[in-house]
């Protein structure tokens, strides 16, 4: 069989004759001379790393569990020819286990003055900005032997976004929000509501709606039908303190309350309410305020992005203090926090009558569904008692739900799966009471 190029040159090397007649340096240099020279050659022929030009295009941001493309334009302005191995660096958290080698590895030939584009497909697993590492390129020679290498800077940040998985809710409460709105008629009384149209009269109506006036004009009974009020303001506060760290399964309950504040955002929103985000354990983390109802849902997705829990114990009063300077007319307050009762005790019920007095207050909370489970379990020793700390839980959230509830809060306490369309229901339903 015919060899050819490296293989070919290898085996001519190795059959070259040794002296017999002398074992010293003479006769290793009969053998390794024409291989130095070969690699020498092979050296000198691989196409220069340090000159090559980078630049870099692609997307600058991605939900997480989406993939993002980034291209690495690679341009040879030498007079040799470009055989390269490139790797591209990033992040471990940019990368699903275990695909980091074949993702980020890439080969590449590339003409003298001609340029050629690497693609890597990143796939974060984590929320934040990811910024590329350096890119480090391995030029070869014609025949293998030898090689080039070289490391470049070529940055660029890819955001990684909330995932919004609730966004698939979005349809069937906006489908109820149009019912309230009197696109489908229905008879809303409550303070705060703002008048409609006016009907025919039929038995089970309210008769404090009746409209008298109309009613004397013609021969049938007239009312008023009413729908909700807009322009109303909404305040969405994240606690990122040190319980919104906890898990619950796979995430943190931080990133449960983001998404059901997104699905509130979209949904107050196309109801022509304002809708604001405040981000606080001891100071401000993210503040948004005074978008359009088109810009609100980008704003926030972009200002969460970068949000962690911090290990430290929320200031309840200076958190206090923020939402009603953020807040100063009367609105709707969502304080996405935990029901745990020494932080709700101790911080949040001392502070409760400062935000009640001025605002509606909804406090939200993630419920791990986990507790739930171990409160059903039975059939071993183990069983019973992990059965007794869950209901010994379960009481101790139910009483601090209903010391909230005494001080007017409503509260909403979910799985992370159901809390944010239960959140979305309490909003609709506070917009049919007509408090908002």
């Amino acid at each position: 069989m015919a060899l050819t190029g490296r293989a070919a040159l290898l085996a001519a090397l190795g059959s070259l004759p040794v002296g017999i007649w002398d074992p010293g340096w003479s006769g290793i240099l009969a053998v390794n001379a024409p291989l130095a020279v070969a690699c020498a050659c092979d050296y000198a022929l691989a196409a220069p790393v340090r000159r090559l030009g980078l630049t870099r295009s692609g997307d600058t941001s991605v939900r997480l569990g989406e993939s993002a493309d980034v291209a690495l334009t690679v341009t040879n302005p030498s007079r040799r020819l470009l055989r390269a191995r490139l790797r591209d660096a990033w992040p471990p958290s940019t990368w699903q286990p275990g695909t980091e080698m074949s993702a980020s590895r890439h080969r590449l030939t590339v003409p003298p003055g001609e340029r050629r584009r690497a693609t890597t497909r990143l796939r974060p697993t984590r929320r934040g900005d990811r910024q590329s590492d350096r890119v480090t390129i391995r030029s070869y020679g014609p025949l293998g032997l030898f090689a080039r290498q070289g490391t470049h800077k070529v940055p660029w940040t890819v955001r990684v976004l909330p995932p919004f998985t609730s966004r698939k809710h979005l349809p069937s409460k906006l489908a109820r929000l149009r019912e309230l709105d009197g696109r489908t008629s229905v008879l809303i009384r409550g303070e705060g509501t703002e008048f409609d149209s006016l009907r025919e009269y039929v038995p089970g109506d309210d008769t404090r709606s009746i409209d008298w006036r109309a009613t004397a004009r013609q021969s049938t009974v007239a009312v008023r039908t009413w729908r909700p009020e807009r322009d109303r303001h909404v305040l969405l506060v994240l606690d990122t303190g040190r319980t919104s760290a906890g898990r619950v399964g796979d995430a943190p309950r931080l990133d449960a309350s983001m998404d059901a504040a997104l699905l509130l955002a979209a949904l107050a929103s196309r109801a022509g309410d304002r809708v604001d985000l405040l981000a606080y354990d001891r100071r401000v983390r993210a503040l948004v305020q005074g978008r359009s109802a088109g810009d609100v849902l980008p704003s926030l997705v972009d200002a969460m992005a970068t949000l962690e829990p911090e290990l430290v114990e929320t200031d309840a009063r200076g958190l206090t203090a923020t939402a009603l300077r953020t807040a100063p007319r009367r609105s709707l307050v969502v304080l996405l926090t935990s029901l745990d009762a020494a932080p709700v005790e101790e911080g949040l019920l001392p502070m409760l009558p400062q935000l009640t007095q001025r605002h509606t207050v909804l406090v939200a909370s993630v419920a791990d569904p986990l507790v739930t489970q171990m409160a059903a379990s039975r059939g071993s020793v183990d069983a019973v008692y992990e059965a007794a700390a869950a209901a010994q839980a379960q009481t101790e959230r139910h009483r601090t739900a209903e010391q909230l509830r005494r001080h007017g809060v409503t509260v909403v306490d979910a799985t992370p799966d159901d809390l944010a369309p239960a959140l979305a229901d309490a909003y609709l339903a506070l917009k049919t009471a007509g408090r908002l």
